[in-house]
């Protein structure tokens, strides 16, 4: 698979596949959703779906030395967890995809360390191991 990826529906299940197929459905769907917030709200991070998912270390799942990286770019639909991001990536993309966030734009791990961006953030909930959070003056929107 050659990069960029420029198909949103490939980019976002990649992605959500890559950074929480441990999660389930509601976990990999609260990726989605940070994808969505940030494509309707373009900016630093990027400005349509696939360039959000692959924007510089935004997504550590991309990284190049991430392991989830060679994984995410040769999974197929033969993966169950895969077929299922696939079917939520097409909801997002196609603006049918429920916020289970509450319009959060970032999230960390809750097992590593909190990250230096989530203090003055506004919190939104947690699903699964990941702190879901929305940046900016208001938290609203």
């Amino acid at each position: 698979m050659q990069l960029p990826i420029t198909d949103p529906v490939q980019a976002a299940a990649r992605t959500a596949w890559g950074e929480a197929r441990g999660e389930g459905r509601q976990g990999m769907q609260a990726v989605l959703n940070v994808i969505g917030n940030r494509a309707a709200h373009p900016g630093w991070w990027g400005h349509d779906i696939a360039g959000v998912c692959q924007a510089r270390a935004q997504f550590s799942c991309w990284d190049s030395n991430d392991p989830n990286r060679a994984k995410l770019l040769t999974v197929t639909d033969a993966d169950p967890q895969f077929r299922e991001a696939l079917v939520l990536a097409g909801c997002l993309a196609a603006a049918h995809l429920p916020d289970l966030t509450g319009g959060a734009d970032h999230y960390f791990d809750r097992r590593g360390a909190t990250p230096y961006w989530a203090k003055g953030a506004f919190y939104r909930c947690t699903i699964g191991h990941h702190a879901f959070y929305r940046l900016g003056l208001s938290g609203k929107g």
